[in-house]
């Protein structure tokens, strides 16, 4: 069962279909039944395959259990919004089904990120011998899977590990988010946090920047950001020194996040207006292009991966590992730009290394808690290859 249908639920129904020597039975579910119908539709004249739809909400326990009780799924991917990944894990340990996500939850009322409500499920879901994967799309998701594919491989210990995420593609809008406007402004407008000796350091928004090289694309100013991996990986890895999250921005997408913070329409709090509460950033969203509209204009690539630096066999090495997508090529293949193709692909792996007894174990887990191997096989067979490069200048 899928519960979302934005951009990423979409490319997640188009790659199940495309792999139902696995996914036997898919049932796609959202707030808004219309938008699963058209989703289905559309993959049904692509590929042999039945998708039921139904409408919830995904706020509801009680609504997500009458749903789970009628369809009775396996499994459940969670590509709604992170602010239900808490109600869908109770459904989920109510009625006996295992849970995957690709981002970690939040609260509505606060921009904060961290994975301390989603790990105290750990001994509920081991009880009711459920597992339940946290994070399984690109960032988090494939960069973990990478970090845990380098120390299977490549290092005995991972010192230092930079994380960069590169969108070089054009939609042709003035201002547009690549994802849910509400979650992107949150994520990208909060101050910058890095991990360094055992401890968290705090940035102001933006303040770290420098030009990296990206593959077949360049060089790109890149920004310190918290991203929520960092958090689950300098745990899961403990000999890693310092761990960083760089993402690109333009310059006019700078411009115009700076002028919607200065007059107020990044708020998440309720204000007052003619008569009604709305809030701010809410509100904003809904005059945004939709992200799921951008796909069909969009040029260029992103580019996304971890640069590492540690030792091996008592020797310094340093590693690139990345993964370039064509926003052209999602779209041919899924009618989506490759910010969602990114995220979709790896939640659809996960799904089927849960399905295939590859990754099941009791309990709640992050990706790289698993074995990365068979998983990042799949990357190469499902339409996100990856590339190595061995003792690079890691720029950083």
């Amino acid at each position: 069962m899928i519960i979302g249908a934005g951009g990423v639920g979409t490319v997640v129904v188009h790659k199940v279909a495309q792999n139902t020597e696995v996914f036997t039975e898919i049932v796609l579910a959202s707030r808004t039944k219309s938008k699963c119908d058209v989703i289905a539709a559309d993959v049904k004249k692509r590929y042999k395959v039945d998708i039921k739809t139904a409408q919830v909400n995904a706020d509801s326990v009680a609504d997500l259990v009458a749903l789970f009780n009628e369809h009775k799924p396996k499994l459940v991917i969670n590509v709604a919004l992170p602010y239900q990944d808490l109600t869908i894990m109770d459904a989920c340990l109510l009625c006996g089904v295992n849970y995957l996500d690709t981002a970690n939850y939040e609260p509505k009322d606060e921009a904060k990120f961290e994975y301390s409500w989603q790990w105290a499920y750990q001994d509920k879901f081991k009880k009711a011998g459920l597992t339940a994967i946290l994070g399984c799309g690109f960032d988090p998701g494939v960069t973990s899977i990478f970090t845990a594919y380098a120390a299977k491989h490549h290092f005995d210990e991972i010192h230092f590990l930079d994380i960069v995420d590169c969108n070089a593609g054009d939609h042709g809008k003035a201002f547009a988010t690549n994802f849910n406007p509400e979650i992107n402004i949150r994520e990208v407008t909060q101050k910058g946090k890095y991990y360094e000796n055992g401890k968290w350091v705090e940035t102001e928004p933006h303040q770290i920047h420098k030009p990296l090289n990206y593959p077949e694309i360049g060089a790109k100013e890149s920004y310190v950001i918290y991203h929520e991996e960092l958090e689950s990986l300098v745990k899961n890895f403990p000999t890693i020194k310092r761990a960083r999250f760089w993402m690109t921005f333009g310059q006019e997408y700078l411009t115009h996040l700076r002028v919607i913070q200065n007059i107020g329409m990044a708020r998440i709090d309720e204000v007052e207006y003619n008569g009604q509460k709305i809030v701010p950033i809410q509100f904003l969203k809904a005059v945004l292009p939709n992200p799921g509209d951008l796909g069909e204009n969009y040029k260029g690539k992103t580019s996304i991966g971890c640069r590492i630096k540690g030792f091996k066999e008592g020797k310094v090495k340093t590693y690139y590992i990345y993964n370039n997508c064509s926003h052209e090529d999602a779209y041919r293949e899924t009618g989506t730009q490759a910010v969602s193709y990114t995220t979709g692909v790896p939640a659809m792996i996960g799904a089927m290394m849960f399905l295939t007894g590859e990754w099941t174990k009791p309990g709640v887990f992050n990706v790289e808690q698993f074995n990365p191997d068979p998983f990042m096989e799949q990357l190469n067979l499902q339409g996100l290859p990856w590339k190595e490069l061995q003792d690079v200048d890691l720029e950083l």
